[in-house]
């Protein structure tokens, strides 16, 4: 399932805890495609708590609490680690994150508290939705057969990697244009991870926000850049993406296409990549400023103008996931989607 639909299914579980219709969710994947950090932000989106339990960390009394005596009778302490709506809040997240990691004995102490919310006297508030994610066990991670009394308890759902839902999430927190539009040039590479090999640096979301950083903290060290870049995504992916972004520097005006100036389209691929993925980039910086409008339409017609149209349609589709209908609302939007009706109707 694509994230953008995993996320979806996410929210829904959450708001269903307090209709009290939540299925624990489990997410497989392989490593770095960002499984932690989809259930993150639909924290941020609600603004609650994750409490983030690591099980491949713990043994089963973390879970379970340790006994003590009360009287005639051996009571259990409750972990403070587990949710508690006076100390934590009436609504959250329970995360079992590296679920398939977890030695059989803790695995086993998480069946009740993942199917009847409760472990003991303890209970799950109601308002906390369970999800868990691990990686499969061909990812060559430390992983255990999930036995089946616990994968019974859980909705599965196994995340795929999406080029267009990255994109989108990309362009929404801040990742730099000049990657954005690398790996539009090369779509392959945004995950290539061979467990075969067991390489110590791939391709990865993860390891391509690493990359992003590298730009930033060694823009101004040539010499230094394509090795951290290497240190990041591997060697052969680090040089393609040092040598993309040498390339740059034939780089069309962008501030003259905004302009509206007639600036023409490169005929290189690789910078045809890498000036729609500018323009995007400024239309999200415009779009609370009064030119917004105007910029909009300049943008729209310098998409007519690729000789490849899917060029202009992924340019002006990327343009929509940022900022919204707006883009719906820019005169020259109607006289462009007539004229790539049919690559758009092709495409869907």
């Amino acid at each position: 399932m694509r994230p953008s639909q995993l996320m979806t299914v996410l929210d829904r579980e959450f708001l269903s805890a307090e209709e009290g219709q939540h299925t624990p969710v489990m997410v497989w994947g392989p490593p770095g495609v960002g499984k932690s950090q989809m259930i993150a932000q639909i924290a941020e989106r609600h603004g609650v708590p994750v409490i983030d339990i690591r099980l491949s960390q713990m043994e089963p009394s973390d879970l379970r609490g340790i006994p003590f005596r009360n009287g005639d009778f051996v009571e259990w302490s409750v972990p403070a680690i587990l949710p508690d709506a006076g100390r934590h809040g009436a609504r959250g997240i329970l995360f079992l994150d590296e679920i398939t990691s977890a030695p059989p004995s803790v695995s086993a102490a998480a069946y009740q508290l993942i199917l009847d919310r409760r472990l003991g006297e303890y209970r799950v508030p109601d308002g906390w939705a369970i999800f868990a994610a691990g990686n499969r066990q061909g990812d060559r991670g430390v992983t255990y057969t999930m036995p089946a009394p616990l994968a019974n308890r859980f909705s599965h759902f196994e995340l795929e990697v999406n080029l267009d839902d990255w994109v989108a999430w990309a362009y929404a927190n801040g990742i730099d244009e000049r990657l954005i539009a690398f790996l539009r040039f090369r779509p392959e590479l945004l995950f290539d991870f061979d467990p075969a090999h067991n390489p110590v640096a791939f391709p990865s979301p993860r390891s391509w926000e690493f990359a992003h950083r590298a730009l930033h903290k060694f823009h101004g060290r040539p010499q230094l850049l394509v090795d951290t870049l290497q240190a990041c995504v591997g060697p052969a992916a680090g040089i393609e993406l040092g040598a993309f972004v040498d390339n740059l520097d034939k780089l069309p005006d962008v501030e003259a296409i905004l302009r509206g100036e007639p600036v023409p389209v490169p005929a290189e691929i690789d910078l045809q990549y890498a000036v729609a993925s500018a323009l995007v980039g400024r239309a999200i910086r415009h779009k609370e400023s009064p030119e917004a409008m105007q910029v909009f339409g300049h943008i729209i017609d310098y998409a007519g103008r690729f000789p490849e149209r899917e060029m202009g349609v992924m340019l002006v589709s990327d343009m929509h996931r940022a900022i919204g209908q707006a883009l719906f609302s820019v005169p020259q939007f109607a006289d462009w989607a007539k004229a790539v009706a049919d690559v758009m109707l092709f495409d869907h």
